[in-house]
């Protein structure tokens, strides 16, 4: 998590170690007349709370018995739910006021929460999957301890498909952040994941990622050249001048970025947003025009500055520019199982094909090292490669309907 630049928590409770504050709270649950004891179980009663169910918009009678949890003729209505289950022959075990037993699977969140939040707190997170009937029962079970718990806002996140199936164990498709990383950048992960809204599902496929890595190299070279040419010129010599269309640039993007982050975390508008003032950065660095502009210096600085600011907002900023391109092209080889130094001796080979005017094998040398993912781009200072969509799937993406 920390490679993927995500904040380490405050806190990371463990249930284990928080059954007095557990067991504290179905006490409250059962003394304010919201559950029953049945043979040393706990249930809560849901005909009690009228609230039930205005997370996920069902009614008490479609909690039909028999989805998700086992029929139990013992509870009173079919929805009522485990607050404490009492202990089984090999199952890990507690004492308390109702006999040797376990949490159900929903009072640990509300007890750890009420522990370190309280009652009422703004954000309370999880899959699409927990909106009921976990996060529904929170409510339930936090409201009859507390009847003034409150959460501002729910959210919730979608599922995560492969090759537009949904990733599973079972179908053989599912892969960890350890599996990913091993060949693509953690930022390029973070960069995909924030292409599709949180609530949206998102497809994992190899194309996806290596757009994502394609898109963040170009980002990074971008803002190491920018930073490279301000490094060089003496900052006392820029004026607080920024010309207009700079200027619209800069506010245009912070409106898409404040207007998108307001409008409940909507990233892929943002990550669509850095296209205008990056495209800009590089016309005054590299353009015959943009190096004859006035105030050059001072649009370079402003653009780049409102570029950090975004990208440090959305944990997508690296410690170094050069250190993560750097990381960038060491996962390159990785994916394409090539050294730098065979790439740099394919880079002679092809120096020496063009002298002699061997041009279709110099063409062979660029496409072999494209259809791997190593591009060769020509300067009057020589030849340098950088990592790309391997050609097949640039295809693939050009002919996508």
């Amino acid at each position: 998590m920390i490679t993927l630049n995500c904040l380490t928590p405050s806190v990371e409770p463990k249930v284990s170690e928080h059954m007095p504050q557990i067991i504290d709270m179905i006490e409250k649950i059962l003394n304010n007349g919201y559950a029953y004891i049945v043979d040393g179980d706990v249930y809560y009663t849901v005909e009690k709370f009228p609230e039930y169910g205005k997370l996920s918009g069902r009614d008490l009678e479609d909690n039909r018995a028999g989805e998700r949890v086992a029929v139990d003729s013992r509870k009173k209505h079919p929805a009522d739910f485990a607050l404490w289950k009492s202990a089984k022959s090999g199952e890990p075990f507690w004492e308390s006021p109702w006999g040797p037993g376990r949490p159900g699977w929903h009072i640990e969140c509300s007890a750890m929460s009420a522990t370190y939040l309280g009652y009422s707190f703004d954000i309370h997170g999880g899959g699409v999957d927990l909106v009921f009937p976990h996060h529904e029962n929170e409510i339930a079970q936090s409201c009859a301890a507390c009847n003034k718990s409150d959460i501002s806002l729910w959210v919730h996140n979608g599922f995560v498909t492969v090759d537009s199936e949904k990733m599973s164990k079972s179908l053989g498709n599912f892969f960890t952040i350890r599996q990913v990383v091993d060949i693509y950048h953690p930022l390029a992960l973070r960069y995909f994941l924030m292409g599709a809204h949180y609530r949206s599902p998102i497809n994992y496929s190899i194309i996806q990622l290596e757009s994502a890595s394609d898109r963040i190299f170009y980002i990074y070279e971008t803002l190491h050249e920018c930073e490279s040419f301000l490094n060089q010129h003496d900052q006392t010599v820029r004026k607080d001048s920024i010309p207009p269309d700079t200027a619209n640039i800069i506010d245009n993007f912070h409106n898409v970025f404040v207007t998108s982050m307001s409008d409940d975390l909507h990233t892929p508008v943002v990550l669509s947003g850095l296209a205008d003032p990056l495209k800009s950065i590089n016309d005054l660095l590299h353009t015959r025009q943009g190096k004859k502009r006035q105030f050059r210096i001072e649009s370079l600085a402003a653009l780049e500055k409102s570029i950090r600011n975004v990208l440090t907002i959305l944990g997508l900023l690296p410690t170094s520019y050069s250190k993560v391109l750097q990381q960038l092209r060491e996962k390159a080889l990785k994916r394409a199982n090539l050294t730098e130094d065979e790439i740099l001796q394919k880079i002679e080979e092809r120096a020496a094909a063009r002298i002699q005017k061997e041009y279709a094998k110099s063409d062979a040398i660029r496409k072999d090292l494209a259809v791997v993912g190593i591009t060769l781009m020509d300067s009057p200072n020589g030849t340098t490669w950088r990592p790309t969509i391997p050609l097949h799937l640039q295809e693939q993406q050009n002919n996508a309907p």
